[in-house]
């Protein structure tokens, strides 16, 4: 047996591994993105109260807390039997753009850019976020800058940068002051101009690169309201392989469309439609869905990203793409929100009372993708039953069969090279995924690529 381990694996979320089978040619038999940590969220919050939920959950990651924070506040409010005010939605809606805007930030100027940047096969040592400094200083600058915006909007919004506390059930607990506005404005449009400088950068890094990389053919689902780009309300569409609407969803009905199922060689759910097909979610998915952003600087990168891929898009490096046009819708949506004098409005939250469901389902639009916290409680509003679907989990088939793809056409003679891993590695990391979010870990366990060779 022939084992190659490659630790750490850098720039992701989080700890997990690939797994290479080869034969006794050294040929590539299988391969399996694995996970091996606990997840423990879903058990642990059984017996509090359904109020604490939107506290608690935020907790489970530090990169996206917020969408949790959201998720579950949404779910309260079915339980409770409440509407949020239209003051309150919007402030949900900024704090989710926030989180929108520093993440895909991280992650595309400081966790993908180094590989397109420096180059894939750009020693291990300096093809990272510090030798992307090094080499543009500028743009990592701006990055930053920007990432700082999302950071501080998340605060005045949420409460606190990370791990939000001001999303309740029924709305907001604290509205936004008009001081707070004002900077925040200067801010936003400050984003929206470092945005629209990078896509000139952004739309090149792809050129060159061999789409077929990571291939994997899959259904697609994400949320859109009324065919524009939303991160907040709407359904959540299906869509076919071939790009046909399969159906939607909104709440509790979910469990008709989508099923979790799991495999031997992870402890990271799965997930599928029902009836087999499986699907992607995130910045691919979104964009293969929508018919528009919904911001003019968007909606104009959109069309651009679409005559080069297509209404429809299967290829996985296309997230890269697709993450930054999301930015810039975010950057463009906070200017807009942020110029809205109702957004400083005091009617921020409905009252609740008594337990009028006993079962709540919240799904929103994660930086990752499409997120259910699903609900159930006694009388008393005592959870008694807790499921998440997290982003991560639906994509682990994406992830798992990507790097399947990439490991036959990387691996020579059971020989796996710095920057042959470094390209399965990509595939992974197109997907950004959060592997805190999906296991909720403990400990420190690293990620690590093994070849195997079977005997």
């Amino acid at each position: 047996m022939k084992e190659i381990t490659i630790s750490p694996v850098t720039r992701i979320e989080g700890h997990a591994g690939v797994r290479i089978y080869l034969n006794d040619q050294g040929q590539v038999d299988s391969a399996h993105f694995q996970v091996v940590e606990l997840r423990g969220f879903e058990k642990f919050l059984i017996g509090a109260s359904i109020g604490e939920a939107p506290r608690i959950t935020p907790r489970i990651c530090g990169i996206c807390p917020s969408a949790h924070h959201l998720a579950a506040a949404k779910a309260t409010d079915q339980i409770f039997g409440v509407e949020p005010p239209a003051t309150g939605k919007k402030l949900r809606e900024l704090l989710s753009i926030g989180q929108f805007i520093h993440s895909h930030a991280l992650h595309f100027f400081m966790l993908a850019a180094p590989d397109f940047i420096l180059g894939h096969d750009a020693p291990a040592e300096t093809r990272n976020v510090i030798g992307l400094a090094r080499h543009s200083p500028d743009l990592a600058k701006k990055a930053i800058a920007v990432r700082k915006f999302g950071q501080r909007l998340t605060e005045a919004v949420g409460g606190k940068p990370i791990h939000p506390s001001n999303a309740l059930p029924g709305g907001m607990s604290t509205a936004l002051t008009e001081g707070k506005r004002a900077e925040l404005a200067t801010m936003a449009n400050e984003a929206l101009g470092i945005a629209r400088e990078g896509w000139d950068l952004a739309r090149g890094l792809l050129d060159g690169v061999d789409m077929e990389f990571g291939a994997v053919t899959t259904g697609f689902l994400g949320m859109a309201n009324n065919g524009v780009y939303s991160t907040y309300e709407g359904p959540a569409m299906m869509l076919g392989p071939d790009g046909g609407q399969l159906g939607s969803f909104s709440g509790q009905d979910y469990t008709n469309f989508i099923e979790e199922y799991s495999e031997d060689w992870s402890y990271l759910k799965f997930a599928r439609f029902k009836g087999g097909d499986y699907y992607r979610v995130g910045p691919l998915a979104r964009l293969n869905i929508v018919q528009k952003m919904g911001t003019e600087h968007a909606d104009a990168a959109l069309a651009e990203y679409r005559e080069r891929f297509g209404t429809v898009t299967q290829a996985t490096l296309a997230y890269n793409l697709a993450r930054y046009i999301e930015f810039i819708a975010s950057c463009e949506r906070a200017v807009q929100l942020l110029s809205d004098p109702g957004i400083t409005g005091s009617d921020i939250r409905t009252p609740v009372g008594a337990v009028v469901n006993r079962r709540g389902v919240g799904i929103i639009e994660a930086p990752r993708g499409t997120l259910i916290h699903d609900y159930s409680v006694d009388e008393n509003g005592i959870i008694e039953r807790c499921n998440l679907i997290v982003a991560t989990c639906q994509n682990n088939y994406g992830m798992d069969r990507g790097v399947e793809d990439m490991a036959r056409r990387v691996v020579e003679n059971g020989a796996l090279t710095d920057g042959a891993a470094n390209r399965i590695e990509m595939i992974i990391r197109a997907y950004d995924p959060c592997i805190s979010c999906a296991t909720h870990a403990i400990g420190r366990m690293p990620l690590k690529i093994e070849c195997v060779r079977r005997t």
